[in-house]
């Protein structure tokens, strides 16, 4: 019986999977088709994957498909998500084939394969569609094994090349009997060369100046013998262990001249060069021409030297001090020249801001190089204004629907008192406004309101009583700002801050810093009617509340890089403050401000597919008051601004911002008035999968699935908050998870989301241990509903989603 049933399921699976295959074909429509002759309708790669990894294999397959002959190419266009269209398909022809293996053929060689075999299949569908004749092209291919590397050297004739070749060899990707022998691997290793010199002075010598020769013979060919059957047994072996295990040698050699008449010219190329005399034009018009300029020195009045003569600032109009190119100067006269020092001249001269533009001309004389950049200015000042719109599930101190404006008024001087120094000055007022009057403490329409002025300079230098030395980094800066804001939450508290700070900022190759060993931040808040009401029903708030002083030091590091086995890029940022370590030890100030220490990560990872994306993100922070007053309010917790929130459109996306926690205490949950949440702890890890869906007038529609897993906690227990504090064992109960789909549209200049979440599992659901029911699902939990009062001044219910629905700018991560 059993054997029957399974066979039956079988049966019924087969017939189901035919009509589906059948379905997806028939969405296929063709437009033109040639009449009576038969067309290209698909085109397909099969490979045989035996031997290599499956990461490779789909990159070799999604590869191998762009070498079809043109006209062995289906033209499909995708319309309304799964169907496609054909148009005026390409007239089937057999010639076309031997084409495209050729350049298959060429492709794996590139990637190392120089013994793959092609088989192409031909079948003529003539049934699907009356009167058409559709050709789908399979081509088989079977990689067989890559050719390895045996070895690597060097036969270069210059032995001051050959001694340098020798000495960074360990630098080198290529791995003896490991390293696959494609062109890319041996491009790298010749550029790595050419690099190297390069930065030891060799001012001339370019990829054109090496070439890497191969040699194929195995080495027991070339032992003699006058026995000619031994040396066709050998002959035998040899062609059997190259098909079984591939090898090549590769040396690195000179290139030698096509013209025998250039054989001095090409000579130059491997002499030592040293930095000559370096000329700087920072008031270089956006028009003119840099050898126009070089032939025309007298026109500048304003000319600085140095005491040694070998750097010249020429200007006319007095723009600018010598002094920021010369601190952004990586080379002295009589050095080696070195690429890396002078592009990093360059780079770091536009990361300044006060040039639009840098730009160069070298020139030889003798075995120098003299330098000459030429540094368009930026527009000098500029004043933008913009107006910022916004729709909150969840405002600050409700679960309102909340529309908010903002305006936006900011002046830019990229050039203070001529030393290239940026100073930013903005303006910000804003309103929240309830266009529901629901759920908040007051029915006004104007909610909130927000007035915030701060002004920077940014100085392209480190400003320190010690010299620093910052060859090795770069965009090195020292930042001053001071901000000040006022905001007036209707009925609710008036809070005020003032904050202001001493800091520097640099990067060093893919990495960046930023340390402000001086950072002062001063709040204070009025507390009003409803803000002490709602303390009456929820006392957690008068511990939330908790404005003062910080007299603080904070490290920010982050850096990007790329993943070594797939296609994608990796992302890490870590956190550091610390308040109170030094003035806290003072009597006076030591209950006057806020002692804690405040760390926070954060790992992105993605990995991109041909035509997807997987995204994943991790979160931990953590905030530890170390006060030993807990009675005074700078005991116990972090200040609230200090805190971590979780919810929102770039966090925990099936609850509203500042709505998930704390832990799996339930006080703010049944709160009437007051639900927003700050805790001293966070973990959280995301996973979002994006997938193209269809374009409309050069808009682009995306897709995405996610999941949203993590919480927020305090990390002293409170007993006015049962089970808000983090415990190990109550993790898996605490643990909030959402998973949901979201649409995004890409106008590429911005990208804008709207994500829908579900609380797959709620801490705040007492019902089925927080886990969301599928038989009894609601989208509104209705737990509480008989027992939660209603506002005290509105006098409406609030309301508990099992869903979440956020409008975001940008991806979530």
């Amino acid at each position: 019986m059993q054997i029957k049933y399974s066979t039956h399921i079988n049966r019924t699976v087969q017939l189901w999977l035919v009509v589906i295959m059948l379905g997806l074909n028939s969405c296929v429509t063709v437009k033109n088709p040639p009449e009576g002759e038969p067309f290209v309708f698909d085109s397909k790669i099969e490979l045989k994957s035996d031997n290599i990894s499956k990461e490779e294999a789909k990159l070799l397959k999604t590869n191998l498909a762009e070498f079809w002959v043109d006209s062995l190419r289906s033209p499909k266009v995708q319309k309304y998500f799964v169907a496609y269209k054909i148009v005026s398909p390409p007239v089937f022809d057999t010639a076309n084939l031997s084409k495209s293996i050729q350049f298959m053929d060429s492709y794996m060689n590139s990637e190392g394969y120089y013994q793959a075999i092609f088989k192409d299949s031909v079948r003529v569908d003539s049934l699907s569609a009356p009167g058409q004749k559709r050709v789908t092209v399979t081509m088989y291919v079977d990689p067989n094994k890559a050719m390895i590397i045996d070895s690597l050297g060097y036969g270069l004739a210059d032995t001051a090349l050959e001694r340098i070749a020798l000495e960074k060899k360990a630098a080198s990707a290529i791995v003896a009997h490991k390293t696959k022998f494609t062109k890319d691997n041996v491009a790298a290793e010749l550029d790595r060369l050419v690099t190297d010199y390069r930065n030891l002075g060799y001012y001339r010598i370019s990829r054109n100046n090496l070439i890497a020769e191969t040699d194929t013979t195995d080495a027991a060919l070339l032992k003699l013998t006058l026995d000619p059957f031994e040396q066709a047994i050998k002959m035998a072996q040899a062609a059997a262990r190259n098909k079984e295990n591939p090898t090549a040698v590769v040396i690195i050699k000179e290139r030698p001249p096509e013209d025998t008449t250039l054989v001095r010219s090409r000579a130059r190329d491997f002499i030592r060069y040293k930095v000559g005399h370096i000329n700087f034009f920072p008031e270089t018009g956006a028009t003119e021409i840099p050898d126009s300029i070089l032939n025309n020195l007298g026109q500048y009045t304003d000319v600085y030297e140095t005491r040694s003569k070998h750097i010249s600032v020429y200007g006319k109009e007095g723009k600018f001090v010598p002094r920021p190119m010369l601190n952004h100067l990586y080379m002295r006269q009589g050095d080696y020249y070195s690429d890396t020092s002078f592009y990093k001249t360059i780079n770091n001269l536009s990361s300044i801001g006060a040039w639009q533009q840098v730009d160069y001309r070298n020139d030889l004389h003798g075995d120098s190089v003299d330098m000459n950049f030429f540094l368009v200015p930026a527009i000098k000042q500029n004043v933008t204004v913009d107006l910022e719109s916004s729709w909150n599930t969840g405002d600050f101190v409700s679960s309102s629907n909340m529309f908010g404006l903002a305006l936006n008024l900011t002046h830019r001087n990229r050039n203070v008192w001529k030393r290239a120094i940026q100073s930013l000055t903005n303006l910000r007022t804003g309103v929240e406004l309830n266009l529901t009057r629901s759920n908040s403490y007051s029915d006004r329409l104007l909610q909130t309101l927000q007035v915030a002025g701060s002004h920077s300079y940014s100085f392209p230098r480190f400003i320190t009583p010690w010299q620093i030395r910052s060859r090795n980094l770069d965009a090195i800066r020292t930042v001053v700002s001071v901000n000040g804001s006022y905001t007036d939450r209707k009925d609710y508290f008036q809070f005020r801050s003032f904050v202001t700070n001493w800091g520097y900022e640099w990067k060093k190759g893919n990495s960046s810093w930023q340390y402000r060993p001086i950072n002062f931040e001063l709040y204070s808040l009025d507390k009003m009617e409803g803000l002490i009401q709602a303390m009456e029903y929820n006392p957690y708030l008068k511990n939330a509340f908790n404005t003062g002083t910080v007299i603080s030091q904070q490290l920010n590091y982050n850096i990007s890089y790329p993943n070594k086995r797939f296609t994608g890029n990796n992302y890490f940022r870590v956190g550091l403050e610390e308040s109170g370590t030094l003035f806290g030890l003072i009597p006076a100030l030591k209950d006057q401000i806020y002692r804690y220490f405040r760390v926070e990560g954060e790992y992105i990872k993605h990995f991109d597919f041909v035509k997807t994306q997987l995204a994943l993100r991790g979160f931990a922070g953590i905030g530890i008051n170390y006060n030993g007053n807990k009675d005074n309010k700078y005991g116990g917790g972090l200040p609230f601004y200090k805190q971590f929130i979780a919810g929102g459109p770039n966090s925990m996306r099936a609850w509203g911002l500042r709505q998930l926690g704390l832990g799996s205490n339930l006080q703010s949950d049944t709160s009437s008035s007051f639900r927003d949440r700050y805790g001293d702890m966070q973990l959280e890890v995301n996973l979002e999968y994006r997938y193209p869906l269809f374009s409309i007038g050069g808009v682009k529609f995306n897709g995405a699935f996610f999941t949203d897993i993590g919480n927020i906690w305090n990390i002293r227990k409170d007993e006015n908050l049962p089970d808000a504090e983090f415990s190990i064992g109550r993790l898996g109960r605490d643990i909030a998870i959402a998973m949901g789909t979201g649409l995004r549209m890409d106008f590429n200049f911005v990208v804008i989301r709207v994500d829908f979440g579900l609380k797959l599992k709620d801490p705040a659901r007492i019902s089925n241990d927080g886990w969301m029911s599928i038989k009894n699902f609601t989208w509104r939990n209705n737990e509480f509903a008989g027992e939660v009062a209603n506002n005290p001044i509105t006098n409406k219910p609030l309301v508990r989603n099992n869903y979440g629905i956020q409008l975001g700018i940008g991806l979530p991560f």
